[in-house]
């Protein structure tokens, strides 16, 4: 187990990028009840220490720690498998049965396909049958907020 699953908290994502002429190693973070910004600061602390003693990164970077959000990527097949059934919002990298970006309930995620219904955004209401869009299509899923 790691250090920081063994405190509860469930590592959702990292990101190395640039912004400007900085760079940042963005790390999400996840855990039952979500994230504070105390929680945020504890992995800060813990992370930067060890990330310091490692070497692993020889550039000057700053640490940023946070939540994945309400409107959170899905990544992993277990964020697929634990958000079946609630609505998402897909985007493709190319046009499929006439769409590119759309609300849907997710399905089930194969290595071959993201099944989804299409739904209305703001109502929620079918718009369609299941589709089965090729996994190469999807560029990315993230929940969607709804009010």
């Amino acid at each position: 187990m790691q250090p920081l699953e063994a405190e509860g908290y469930e590592l959702w994502n990292v990101e190395f990028a640039k912004e400007g002429k900085d760079k940042q190693l963005r790390v999400f973070v996840d855990k039952a009840g979500g994230i504070t910004v105390d929680d945020c600061e504890a992995v800060s602390r813990f992370l930067s220490d060890r990330l310091d003693e490692s070497g692993l990164i020889s550039e000057a970077y700053s640490l940023v720690v946070s939540s994945p959000g309400m409107d959170r990527v899905l990544l992993k097949d277990e964020h697929f498998a634990r958000y079946a059934g609630q609505p998402v919002e897909v985007s493709l990298y190319k046009g499929f049965e006439g769409r590119k970006k759309f609300a849907a309930l997710l399905g089930a995620r194969t290595p071959e396909a993201l099944h989804v219904t299409p739904v209305d955004p703001v109502t929620l209401a079918a718009q369609g049958e299941e589709m089965r869009v090729p996994i190469e299509l999807v560029s990315k899923v993230n929940l969607l907020v709804v009010f």
